[in-house]
C-alpha cells in the first residue's frame, strides 16, 4: 500500500488546514497510509487554534507527485485551487461541501459532498458512521472549523448538522463553544499586522465563470474601515496581482463578523456583472453587500449565474 497526501485548497483558512488532520486520522484507523498537509502558510485565525489545542503545523508543499502518486482532497474541488501538479496525480477520495466545477478523474474514487457550513460537519459524521472515537483534541480542532466557517453559526450556510456538531464536539473537547468561538474569530482580524499582499491572498479561491477567470478574496475585521482605509494600496496590489496571473475580475471582502456585513474592493471587469448580481451599485471600486458573509453561498453562486 502506498502513502497517499491529503491537503485542503491553497490560501489555506482553517477547515482546510484542520479537515486534513481530521481526515488523516480517521484514514489511519481505517487502516491507510496518509499524511495531512497544507498549500499554503498558516493565517493567525488557524495558528490561534492549533496553539490553543497544541497541534503541531503540517508541512507546506507546493507540489505533490515527487513525494506520491494519489491525494485525497478535502474542502475543495476545483484544480485551480489544489495542488500546482493535480493533474499528474490520482484522486482517490474527497470530502467538501463546496460547489463541484471542473472535476473529472479517469478512475472511480470515493466522493463525499454534503450542503453544510464546514468539511468538518461531514468528517463528524464519518466518524459517527464508522464508530470511531474522536479524541478531546480532534473535537476541538473540528469545532474551531465549524465555527470559523460559520462565523459561529451565524452564517447562511449553517445547517442543523452545523450545529448538533458544534454541541457534540465542544462536549468532547470540554470548551464553552460560544466564549471561545469569540477570541477565535477576533484572533484572525487583526489586519493592521498584515502586509497587503497577505491580505489579498490569505483567504483566497479562484473560480471559472463564464470563460473568465475570478479571483475572489475574503478579510474577516471587526471593523471595515481597517481594510477601506487601505484601498488604494490593496488595488495597486490587487492589480499586479491580476496582471501577472490573468485573472479578469479580482474581488476582496471585507467581512464584519460582528454585525455581518460585508463592502468588496474590486478590481477588473465587468463591473456590471457584480451591480446585476447583487443589486448595487459599484461606485469608486467598492460594492456594499450588505447581510452578505458567506463567499460559497452569497458571492458565488449569484455572480456565477449572471456571468454564465
Amino acid at each position: 500500500m502506498s502513502k497517499e497526501l491529503i491537503f485542503g485548497h491553497q490560501s489555506p483558512d482553517t477547515d482546510a488546514i484542520v479537515a486534513p488532520k481530521v481526515f488523516a486520522y480517521l484514514q489511519t484507523k481505517l487502516g491507510k497510509d496518509v499524511e495531512a498537509v497544507a498549500l499554503g502558510e498558516l493565517n493567525e485565525e488557524t495558528k490561534f487554534v492549533l496553539d490553543y489545542f497544541k497541534e503541531d503545523a503540517p508541512r507546506v508543499i507546493e507540489t505533490a507527485s515527487n513525494e506520491v502518486d494519489s491525494v485525497m482532497l478535502c474542502d475543495h474541488n476545483e484544480p485551480q485551487q489544489s495542488v500546482n501538479d493535480i493533474d499528474k496525480l490520482t484522486v482517490t477520495d474527497v470530502v467538501d461541501h463546496h460547489r463541484i466545477a471542473n472535476f473529472n478523474t479517469e478512475k472511480p474514487l470515493f466522493y463525499r459532498a454534503e450542503p453544510v457550513g464546514c468539511t468538518s460537519t461531514i468528517l463528524f459524521e464519518m466518524f459517527n458512521e464508522n464508530k470511531i472515537e474522536i479524541p478531546a483534541k480532534l473535537a476541538g480542532l473540528m469545532l474551531s472549523a465549524i465555527i470559523s466557517d460559520t462565523l459561529l453559526l451565524k452564517s447562511p450556510t449553517t445547517t442543523e448538522k452545523d450545529i448538533l456538531a458544534v454541541k457534540e464536539l465542544s462536549k468532547i473537547a470540554d470548551v464553552n463553544y460560544e466564549e471561545y468561538g469569540i477570541k477565535m474569530l477576533k484572533a484572525g482580524t487583526n489586519v493592521d499586522a498584515r502586509s497587503d499582499q497577505d491580505l489579498i491572498d490569505g483567504d483566497a479561491k479562484s473560480f471559472n465563470m463564464g470563460g473568465k477567470s475570478i479571483r475572489i478574496d475574503q478579510i474577516n475585521t471587526v471593523d471595515l474601515n481597517d481594510v477601506l482605509k487601505r484601498k488604494d494600496d490593496l488595488i495597486s496590489a490587487m492589480k499586479s496581482e491580476a496582471d501577472a496571473e490573468g485573472y479578469d475580475l479580482f474581488l476582496v471582502i471585507a467581512t464584519n463578523v460582528l454585525d455581518s456585513n460585508s463592502k468588496a474592493i474590486i478590481v477588473g471587469e465587468p463591473k456590471d456583472a457584480l451591480e446585476k448580481a447583487f443589486n448595487q451599485k459599484v461606485i469608486d471600486d467598492t460594492i456594499d453587500l450588505p447581510g452578505v458573509v458567506s463567499r460559497k453561498k452569497q458571492v458565488v453562486p449569484p455572480l456565477n449565474e449572471i456571468m454564465e
